[in-house]
């Protein structure tokens, strides 16, 4: 478990600064400044800390837009709507299954950044630079697998570049927000699946207390427990969490 905390933390942190560097020339010369006076170097030492500080604290803000996190919980919060528990599940066990399905998701995007990056940056076999890219390039491959061309055109024509030629040229800066309207996208879609035989429940109870004059009975009362009870008898939670994993192959 240590070493796959140490993983995702090593990911967020080179994701962050490989996107940092590649959206600010200003923040890329800062982090290479290397001048001949212990002063400046000292200054730049600084400005290395101030800037890794700030790389880790946009970590969630990483975790949540740039893995699979954001489809799982957009989709785990439509479940709960739609059976209309309310507060059941609660945030934190909604949040706490929407994480370890991410751990699980994201396993062999981050065994390659392990094989590829953090070891042999650890074992002093690459430079912090080499290692960057390294570890870029596996969540770049995830995330262009669920991104839609359609987002991706979109962002790279608001971006006044060049078209590109194949995915290497599209920077990172272009692919997150392509990657994270894709997947609100998906989200929607499976929600809207979801939704639609809780739905009709609603529809026939609310049609049968019409017709029997009980208008001032709320229809929510009555179709909740066979919303429960079909989700209970369906294996609902099986069939979302599956519905999850295998929509990221």
């Amino acid at each position: 478990m240590k070493s796959r905390l140490l993983k995702f933390a090593f990911g967020w942190g080179v994701l962050g600064l490989g996107i940092l560097q590649q959206a600010s020339p200003v923040l890329a010369a800062v982090l290479t400044l290397d001048l001949g006076n212990n002063g400046a170097q000292q200054t730049s030492s600084s400005l290395q800390i101030l800037l890794l500080l700030t790389v880790l604290s946009i970590a969630p803000a990483i975790l949540v837009l740039m893995t699979s996190f954001t489809r799982i919980i957009v989709v785990l919060s439509f479940v709960r709507n739609a059976l209309g528990t309310q507060q059941l599940p609660p945030n934190q066990v909604l949040i706490g299954l929407a994480l370890f399905l991410t751990f699980f998701v994201m396993e062999p995007t981050w065994n390659d950044i392990n094989a590829q990056a953090l070891q042999p940056y650890m074992n002093n076999k690459i430079t912090q630079t080499e290692a960057l890219q390294k570890a870029e390039e596996p969540l770049r491959t995830f995330m262009f697998k669920q991104t839609r061309e359609k987002d991706l055109e979109l962002f790279v024509g608001m971006a006044k570049m060049e078209r590109p030629k194949t995915y290497h040229d599209i920077p990172t800066y272009v692919l997150i927000p392509s990657f994270i309207i894709s997947e609100l996208k998906t989200a929607f879609q499976m929600g809207f699946a979801i939704f639609i035989p809780f739905m009709v429940i609603d529809m026939i109870v609310s049609s049968t207390l019409m017709s029997m004059g009980m208008m001032m009975l709320p229809p929510m009362m009555i179709s909740l427990p066979f919303k429960l009870l079909l989700f209970v008898l369906v294996d609902g939670w099986h069939l979302v969490v599956q519905s999850l994993v295998t929509s990221f192959h």
